[in-house]
């Protein structure tokens, strides 16, 4: 199997890459490189060039005419920045995907696992959602994605482009090899910024303190990345299974999948887990929340097992060891830029 992954110069396209490879997949990666890494593409078939970029497309599949199906992870995703540029954010991940899906239609290329996210959601009273759950994105980002996959859904009613969406929640950690992991030295994050917070000594602003959480801090499904590029395998193995080709009704070559633990974990329990793993305590400071953000929520879905076979196997310590090895190495990987 051969599989185009739009965005696989980032964070999480590249980790599904180095899944797919592993799992005897090959991957072809396109990525403009406004925030991926030509580092993470060393050893891979790469296109540097925009999704919207028809000629481009072209190409790809015609020096690559056995890619079987295309992972589409090419998106802004920054909600502060999203709040600030939306006319940017808008063009890039709604415009431009329109444009892709058009050039995937063209070149016969009818799979597609979408990137989305699952703050699309509006949580309930607990702060748990599924698949079913009602939509109410918070911020413009959020909405991008949101419009994305009834964009793609309506396309998939008429024309042969079948989508599986994967909603994710939070990623953490970095590929357990090291080989990728977050590009920035100072991610917007919470634990990007506990991290920060350690290695400059002051102390972690959690931001958002009334929240209607336990603690009053957000709620997050954390998910270490290895788990979800280890659940967009499982989907390419099983894509024809969830959408068979040819012969469906109308309105059915699209569906949403929740990738989460099913565990929310607030702010400063993650303060709390960090500080466990570091063995070095952060302070923390309460500050006000950033423009976008949400309470959060946690999935409570079991769709992915029932349907990819899939489940995650690392834990938050995991993922937050993993990440702490991800910034001891981040700058001999990519020569300490930022």
């Amino acid at each position: 199997m051969k599989v185009l992954i739009a965005g696989g110069a980032g964070y999480i396209g590249s980790t599904v890459a180095s899944a797919c490879a592993d799992a005897g997949i090959t991957p072809v990666v396109l990525d403009n490189l406004v925030t991926g890494r030509r580092e993470f593409t060393e050893g891979r078939p790469f296109y540097e060039g925009d999704i919207a970029d028809g000629p481009l497309i072209d190409r790809v599949f015609a020096e690559h005419p056995d890619i079987d199906a295309v992972v589409h992870c090419a998106a802004l995703i920054v909600v502060p920045e999203s709040v600030a540029d939306p006319v940017g954010y808008y063009r890039a991940n709604v415009a431009k995907s329109l444009e892709f899906a058009d050039h995937l239609l063209r070149n016969g290329c009818t799979r597609m696992i979408f990137s989305s996210s699952a703050s699309i959601y509006a949580a309930g009273a607990d702060l748990t959602v599924d698949e079913d759950s009602p939509l109410a994105p918070q911020s413009p980002y959020a909405r991008t994605k949101a419009v994305c996959e009834a964009m793609f859904a309506d396309i998939a009613a008429g024309r042969p482009l079948r989508v599986v969406s994967l909603r994710y929640f939070n990623p953490v950690g970095a590929d357990p090899k090291l080989r990728t992991g977050l590009q920035l030295r100072h991610p917007s994050h919470a634990l990007g910024k506990m991290i920060q917070a350690r290695e400059e000594g002051v102390p972690f602003q959690v931001t958002g303190t009334d929240y209607p959480t336990r603690d009053g801090s957000g709620i997050r499904d954390y998910i270490h990345v290895w788990d979800l590029a280890a659940a967009h395998v499982a989907a390419l193995h099983a894509f024809d299974t969830l959408l068979p080709e040819g012969g469906e009704e109308p309105g059915t070559g699209s569906m949403v999948i929740n990738l989460g633990t099913g565990t929310g974990t607030t702010v400063r329990e993650l303060l709390d887990a960090f500080n466990e793993v570091t063995g070095t305590p952060v302070p923390a400071v309460e500050a006000a929340a950033r423009p976008g953000d949400a309470a959060g929520a946690y999935t409570r879905s079991d769709r992915a097992e029932r349907l990819l076979g899939w489940r995650p196997r690392h834990s938050l310590t995991e993922g937050i060891r993993h990440s702490l090895e991800w910034a001891a190495v981040r700058e001999d990987v990519l020569g300490g830029t930022a």
